[in-house]
């Protein structure tokens, strides 16, 4: 027996396993319609395993059985992919909560942010908002989260990642802790200044303040003058108004020079950020889980054991439903040793029946999954 006779004989089998897969699917269709009729869920996790392991037995030796074993949990999961689908058809949604608006309230809305007066968070929410917006600072990102959680502000304004330094990972967390939601997002493009008092020069100075992130943004001029001591504060605007307090020459901030202009320091370097298209994006967080009809982007996070292809499998959601993941983070979970919480940011809407299906998929079979919004 030669190639050409090899192929044929794959081909035929083929195409038998193709017609008993459909025929298999529609099964699952209608286990599908009786477990909705039971209350019964989609997802056994004991018993696919112990499916699973004789279905392994039944190979004739151990390299087949692991063969073996991948073909039926991809069968199984797509056969879960499917009931997933009869789910949907009969109103069974994990994100029924969330209401769709035409547009968000504007206007003399109340908007908090992180920081002080002329620091990037106080820029991104004029920008978002604009002038009419009654915005107010408070020290911390949390105090931020708080405020709109309690509803003594209407919107949030909080950095969530960097195009040089990467994801504010404490803030990852803080949507956690927080029920609140992303109805949108601005990008705003940093520009970094070397500020001081006006009789600083740049040859006296000896101790650099600012943000952490600015600091990391700015390193490759910051680590060219080795004498200089770098010191991290809350937010770039809080170094240049310490800047300015202390009134000390050997000082410098590194900050936007909208916060030289306003707290009256001046430029010793312009623009020495180590990207020069350096850009932040914001989320803008409300207390209400609404979406706009033009949402075009879903946030969510689910949380996984670390065991081989746990990852895989929640991905799979998105592959089989044919949605597009742009973003992916991962945050270790407090107090538990080894298992993550992951942060993924997908194209679509909540109004999408391919993404719908996958979230179900994922709240069926991951742990604690949270819905961030969709904008």
């Amino acid at each position: 027996m030669d190639h050409t006779d090899y192929k044929s004989r794959l081909s035929a089998i083929d195409r038998q396993l193709a017609a008993l897969f459909e025929e298999r699917l529609e099964l699952c269709r209608l286990t599908a319609a009786s477990k909705i009729s039971t209350g019964s869920p989609v997802h056994d996790g004991e018993g696919e395993e112990g499916q699973l392991k004789a279905l392994e037995a039944l190979a004739a030796n151990d390299g087949d059985r692991k063969a073996v074993g991948e073909l039926f949990t991809q069968i199984l999961a797509i056969s879960r992919r499917t009931q997933y689908e009869v789910f949907a058809e009969h109103g069974r949604r994990c994100h029924q909560g969330f209401q769709k608006v035409d547009a968000l309230p504007a206007g003399a809305v109340r908007v908090v942010y992180q920081g002080v007066e002329g620091s990037y968070g106080h820029a991104a929410a004029l920008q978002y908002f604009g002038q009419e917006a009654k915005v107010y600072p408070v020290l911390t990102f949390e105090n931020a989260m708080r405020e709109v959680q309690e509803g003594w502000a209407d919107y949030g304004v909080l950095p969530i990642e960097n195009s040089s330094a990467g994801a504010v990972a404490d803030n990852y967390d803080l949507l956690v802790k927080y029920h609140n939601y992303m109805v949108a997002e601005t990008f705003l493009p940093v520009n970094h200044a070397l500020l001081a008092g006006q009789d600083a020069t740049l040859e006296g100075i000896r101790t650099v303040y600012s943000h952490p992130q600015a600091l990391m943004q700015s390193s490759d001029f910051l680590n060219a003058h080795k004498g200089w001591k770098q010191v991290s504060l809350v937010n770039t605007a809080v170094a240049a108004k310490k800047v300015l307090e202390d009134n000390d020459p050997t000082q410098a901030a590194v900050a936007s020079e909208i916060a030289g202009r306003l707290y009256g320091l001046k430029t010793l370097a312009a623009s020495i950020q180590n990207n020069r298209s350096n850009t932040t994006r914001f989320m803008i967080l409300t207390s209400r889980p609404i979406y706009r009809q033009d949402a075009a982007k879903v946030s969510i996070c689910f949380e996984l054991p670390h065991h081989s292809g746990s990852l895989y499998n929640m991905l799979g959601h998105f592959i089989f439903n044919g949605v597009n993941m742009v973003r992916i983070e991962s945050r270790p979970i407090p107090g538990r040793n080894w298992e993550y919480r992951f942060f993924i940011d997908l194209e679509g809407s909540l109004q999408d029946p391919g993404l719908g299906n996958a979230l179900d998929g994922i709240a069926a079979e991951a742990g604690n999954l949270r819905i961030f919004g969709n904008y």
